[in-house]
């Protein structure tokens, strides 16, 4: 390949430089899919990518996967805006989560390119999925297998909704909220490009367990939620103008901290359409 990518030495996460992201071939683009399987996110620094070339950029790596719940950017409406008011006490995506995992396809990956950074933090903390199942002990590995999961976007979009039988929810609010039914996936999946084994619940979407009730999920879903957060699987990457951050959905978490009160923050995000999961 025509690039360089370099680990960064955590359990996640390589940087890649010798490339510019604004002219990449079909080559540069199947490798970057490969080198983001295996190392689960790809940080780029010193690129100036244009919204039109974020977009001929994420179409190299494959298609793309409009998000209902963001505000779009309203001259380019597959760019989904990330924006942090001074006046936010909350910023999107403060709890660990993995995007569109409600859906029966999830996506892909993510490419958040930063377009306006506060003047302190800001960062974004990703974890590898990998080495949190490769943590846990045979016995639990055993118990999981065969255990699949239950996702929601009413879970985190519409706060309290997934309480609700899902016949009474889809029909009171099926005219206001772009909410699809709820999927089951594969507790845990064989990642479509490394093969390898990844955990896939997240805090975020994920409700209970296919065929349990939600009283008798919480605690192992808790335990998996604070596993999968254990510091020796994270990587926390630092923004800066021209940054680039591409993260593989099926095998990390990811994260936005919230520790720059009173500033603003806008990055441009689009995500790339996936396939369903298997175990």
């Amino acid at each position: 390949m025509s690039f360089t990518v370099t680990p960064t030495g955590a359990a996640l996460g390589a940087f890649v430089s010798d490339i510019r992201l604004s002219e990449i071939g079909a080559a540069e683009g199947r490798g970057l899919i490969e080198a983001l399987g295996e190392h689960g996110v790809l940080f780029f620094r010193g690129q100036e990518l244009s919204p039109a070339e974020h977009i001929a950029f994420a179409r190299s790596l494959g298609e793309i996967d409009t998000n209902a719940f963001f505000a779009p950017n309203e001259d380019f409406p597959e760019i989904a805006e990330v924006r942090t008011r001074p006046e936010n006490a909350y910023v999107i995506g403060e709890a660990w989560h993995t995007d569109h995992s409600y859906e029966t396809a999830p996506a892909l990956g993510s490419i958040l390119v930063a377009r306006r950074l506060p003047s302190r933090g800001g960062d974004t903390a990703f974890s590898s999925m990998y080495a949190a199942y490769e943590a846990l002990s045979d016995g639990m590995k055993a118990t999981l297998g065969g255990l699949r999961a239950v996702h929601s976007s009413y879970e985190a979009f519409g706060v309290g909704l997934s309480k609700l039988p899902e016949s009474e929810r889809n029909e009171r609010f099926k005219d206001s909220y772009p909410f699809g039914p709820d999927v089951v996936h594969p507790v845990v999946i064989s990642h479509p490009v490394s093969g390898r084994a990844a955990l896939y619940v997240n805090r975020s979407f994920t409700t209970r367990f296919d065929e349990w009730t939600v009283h008798e999920s919480r605690p192992l879903l808790e335990f998996l939620f604070e596993h999968g957060a254990s510091v020796e699987f994270t990587y926390r990457f630092r923004w800066a103008p021209g940054s680039v951050a591409i993260w593989d959905n099926r095998c990390t978490w990811h994260k936005a901290l919230n520790d720059y009160r009173g500033e603003s923050r806008l990055m441009h995000r689009i995500t790339l359409k996936g396939c369903a999961l298997a175990a």
